[in-house]
């Protein structure tokens, strides 16, 4: 069936700000879907609220809307284009519940608009929690016992009728929002309760509980034909009770024995085609007895894109949304091509020779005293993943690439040895659980013990138990006698050098040497879809210890560009849209381009928007022999957030070339001290301060400088740890955490500007002219997190005398710093005078916000004034003027129960929205100012 001509005109629904539970994969999914469209010819409409991301900018649709994702929204857009059908799959539960929500008002209808892509009978029937067990149970298909309830009273004998222990799992909810198990009757009021409210309809599943068994996933596609394809089979490392956001996940699956693959199968195909005919993507989760494989329950089915479709896209090379979007407007599979083969069909299913490890980036430092045990409801921000020849090379690479201050599993002298604590990890899994499986077989707790109160497969626990036994051997040398066999098999097994050294007790740059003195070297291999059946023309690349390297370096002059590793509280997809706008200038400017990230969710990681990409942690080692292979021109860590200008020391030691801003003008603005000390030889106020080591020089210096202070350590992101206090004895409290959890690092004291409006100004600097691209305000007073701020573009109350000393100072400043390329300055106003906060000179969180709000492509220009194709005046800037653009921070408050709403200089917000007002009059506006006065009047 060719492709359905009558489809002209799409609209792609996107998801909003990120949130915990839906988060970049569906920037991805969505962007990869628009692209795919746009090749057929197809005009794109994209709405979304999001302005972080590359899916909201003009490269990725011919039209995007930066609207709320609303039924005026949608109205507004189809009285101003002629649309021919919607695609509501690409944007998560978000987009979901928009597009049936426009269906029942009948929006679509009224507008003639086709929805393609899913079948919404099919998404009624799988977000329903009794509908889908019906109909589960009239395809012969395995569910839970268990029963939905609609009030509180039904739910107590439902309860009562099965028996405990229960799950409860409300209706048309999010990355399990207010779902969990329930143990006791005790439990059971509070928990029914909870998902009652939680359920939009409220309306709960109570079914029997299976916590403990095995847990998979399938990812599938399916064509208007009928024809479907198995893209990969996931296995979740934790078992069933942990959510699969939260779970460690290994591709293909481990432990599925070929007989019980071989049902689930054919059980996920017949399961996809009972629920509704549609073409498109559809992940289904599967639980399996332990001790009875061909037992086997459906959990749950997804009729669209999901958060796994990334993650399985990444893994196997299959693109799955760019396919799933083409099936969408009638292309069967073996219609399309293979995108990474070129020559094969899409309806070749992929197979894989190496292992993929996806672990979870939690940020419970953010929300202290919350619960940090992981159930049913999602609480991780974020996601890396490793790829190696084998699990535990994989586990390895994705441990790496964490950015938690382990170097690997294990390896690093951090474990911990509390037996007490340790056993209660194990049987009620928090988020460091895998590291304290690890510190148990190295405490000496028996394996039986281990796997009795994790229920977690012993296959999985002996590939830790083999890191231990390995170690073990290791520690018996020093790195001159090293076997080579030995060396060899740990790097094999993924060791970084960092954790041999440790082990044999030596520099980390010793074990490297000694390892090329012996022949021991990495090399990269292609990911193909095919394990090297057909031969592969995409080059997406993972490292490994082998014999044949299938990565060519040619001869073309390259950049390459660092990414941001996972996504967390502080640093998300901000810096993922800058990376791809970095990749796509450097194009331009006529340089082969080199991509270096390890998240799965991004559009960066996508295999066809650099020319090389390196899907590897984001970890020195790792990108050192890089760069060694590929002899770039220079690097590039301005776009990628604090992760990659952490990595500038090394680049600069290792005299590799840093393209834009220089390493010695980037750890100025990161020793808060220095950059300090630089504003004053300027004569730019700033708030007092002084640097202390210890507890014991904080009282000296906070009386000097007077409270209140603003705790700070150097070189942090999002605000990590940082405090307002008001007495020496909160000061000496604060100072002494920050020292345990940030060891050896220089704690800054500043006075604190109460009752200070703040302000920020991003601009773009050649070394000798600054453009200032937004000067913004924040609506919420000094002390609150930028990140957390509302704010304002351009700003709405700030006298001509105060915006003056802003520009001034933001041209001053970058001016100084010998600035190449983008720089964010944060200002506290008061009594008309502008004192100066910090300086970041690299890409903020706020860049894509203005790009959007003035509809210019900023990090493009600096991107290439990094590079000296241009400077600065080289650019006709020309913003869109009129109105004003309000970013919003969204929270994810209601995954932690327990946790402390309040907001302050650390941030807590996952995601942004943007909102366009045409004058101060509105509501929304008005409200959170009226808020700030009264706070200001006190």
């Amino acid at each position: 069936m060719p492709r359905d001509t009558s489809i002209h005109s799409v609209l792609i629904i996107g998801s909003g700000p990120i949130i915990i539970g839906q988060a970049c994969e569906f920037d991805y999914s969505g962007s990869q879907a628009s692209r795919s469209l746009k090749e057929e010819g197809i005009e794109v409409i994209l709405i979304n609220s999001n302005p972080a991301t590359i899916m909201t900018d003009k490269v990725t649709a011919d039209h995007i809307y930066l609207k709320p994702l609303t039924r005026k929204s949608i109205i507004e857009i189809l009285e101003k284009h002629k649309i021919d059908a919607v695609l509501p799959t690409m944007g998560g539960q978000t987009a979901l519940n928009l597009a049936i929500d426009c269906q029942k008002a009948g929006i679509w209808e009224k507008y003639g608009v086709r929805i393609i892509g899913v079948d919404i009978d099919a998404i009624h029937t799988t977000e329903d929690r009794e509908k889908f067990r019906l109909r589960m149970l009239e395809l012969n298909a395995g569910v839970c016992k268990g029963r939905t309830a609609t009030s509180f009273l039904e739910g107590k004998e439902i309860a009562q009728e099965i028996g405990f222990p229960l799950v409860i799992r409300p209706s048309f909810t999010l990355g399990g929002t207010g779902g969990g198990f329930v143990n006791t009757r005790e439990e059971f009021d509070a928990a029914l309760n909870r998902g009652l409210h939680a359920s939009p309809v409220h309306e709960v599943l109570i079914e029997q509980s299976i916590f403990g068994w095995k847990e998979f996933e399938l990812e599938l596609l399916r064509d208007a034909a009928g024809n479907v394809i198995i893209i990969c089979s996931i296995e979740n490392f934790d078992p069933m009770g942990i959510h699969t956001g939260d779970s460690i996940t290994v591709a293909p699956a481990m432990t599925l024995p070929d007989t019980t693959y071989q049902k689930m199968r054919d059980l996920a195909i017949k399961c996809m085609n009972g629920i509704g005919n549609f073409a498109g993507g559809c992940n289904i989760q599967f639980s399996v007895n332990p001790n009875n494989e061909d037992e086997i329950i459906v959990i749950e089915i997804n009729p669209r894109v999901s958060r796994s479709s990334a993650l399985a896209s990444k893994a196997t090379g299959y693109p799955i949304a760019k396919i799933a979007a083409k099936l969408a407007i009638g292309y069967r599979l073996d219609e399309l091509k293979n995108q990474i083969t070129k020559s094969t069909s899409a309806f070749f299913e992929p197979t894989l020779d190496y292992v993929i490890v996806k672990v979870p980036r939690w940020n419970f430092d953010k929300f202290k005293g919350t619960d940090r045990h992981l159930g049913l409801q999602m609480k991780s921000v974020g996601e890396a993943m490793g790829i190696g020849r084998s699990f535990q090379e994989a586990l390895q690479k994705a441990c790496q690439s964490l950015e938690i201050k382990r170097n690997g599993l294990g390896a690093d002298g951090r474990e911990i040895r509390d037996a007490e604590d340790i056993l209660d990890s194990l049987e009620r899994p928090r988020w460091n659980r895998l590291f304290h499986i690890y510190d148990a077989f190295k405490l000496g707790i028996p394996f039986n013990t281990i796997q009795k109160l994790t229920k977690i497969d012993p296959w999985f626990l002996r590939q830790v138990e083999e890191l231990i036994q390995l170690e073990k051997q290791i520690e018996q040398y020093r790195i001159e006698d090293l076997p080579r066999e030995l060396f060899m098999e740990a790097k094999k097994k993924g060791y970084a050098d960092r954790q041999i050294a440790h082990l044999v007790r030596c520099l980390e740059s010793a074990v490297f040497r000694r390892r090329q003195e012996l022949g021991i070297h990495r090399v990269w291999k292609l990911v193909d879809t095919c394990a090297a059946e057909f031969e592969a023309r995409t080059p997406y690349y993972y490292s490994t210890f082998d014999e044949e390297n299938e990565s060519v370096v040619s001869d073309k002059k390259k950049i390459v560009i660092l990414g941001s590793g996972p996504n967390r509280i502080g640093q998300g997809i901000e810096f993922d849209y800058s990376c791809v706008h970095g990749v796509l200038a450097a194009k331009e400017c006529g340089y082969e381009t080199i991509m270096i990230n390890c998240n799965p969710e991004t559009v960066s990681t996508d295999f066809d928007i650099a020319d090389k990409l390196y899907f590897e942690p984001v970890f020195w080692e790792h990108i050192y022999e890089i760069l060694l292979h590929e002899k770039p021109e220079g690097v590039i860590v301005q776009l990628g957030g604090q992760t990659a200008l952490k990595l500038a020391e090394k680049l600069n030691k290792y005299g590799f070339r840093i393209i834009g801003t220089s390493y010695e003008s980037l750890d100025l603005a990161e020793d808060r001290g220095r950059f300090s000390t630089l504003l004053r030889d300027l004569n730019i106020p700033y708030p007092k301060f002084g640097v202390v080591e210890n507890a014991d020089q904080s009282g000296p210096v906070s009386r000097e400088l007077g409270f209140p202070l603003l705790v700070r350590p150097s070189y942090v992101l999002g605000g990590q740890s940082m405090k307002i206090v008001i007495n020496e004895e909160e000061l000496e409290e604060h100072v002494v955490k920050i020292l345990q959890d940030i060891p050896d690092n220089k704690i800054l004291l500043d006075h604190f500007l109460d009752r200070a409006i703040e302000a920020e100004a991003d601009a773009i600097c050649d070394g000798e002219h600054v453009y200032i691209i937004g000067i913004m305000e924040h609506i919420e007073p000094a002390g609150i997190h930028s990140g957390d701020s509302n704010a304002v573009l351009p700003p709405f109350d700030l006298s001509p005398v105060v915006m003056k000393q802003i520009e001034d100072y933001t041209k001053r400043i970058a001016l100084a710093m010998q600035v190449k390329g983008l720089i964010n300055i944060q200002f506290a106003v008061k009594n008309e005078t502008v004192y100066v906060i910090e300086a970041n000179p690299r890409a903020s969180r706020t860049v894509p916000f203005i790009a959007k709000a003035y509809d210019e492509p900023y990090v493009n220009y600096a991107t290439k004034v990094m590079l000296g194709a241009n400077k600065v005046n080289d650019f006709k800037f020309q913003p869109k003027t009129g109105g004003y653009a309000i970013k919003v921070p969204v929270f994810s408050f209601e995954k932690f129960l327990d946790v402390n709403k309040e907001l302050g200089p650390e941030m807590k917000s996952t995601g942004e929205a943007i909102y366009f007002i045409e004058d101060l009059e509105d509501e929304f506006f008005q409200k959170v100012y009226s808020e700030r006065n009264l706070y200001l009047s006190r």
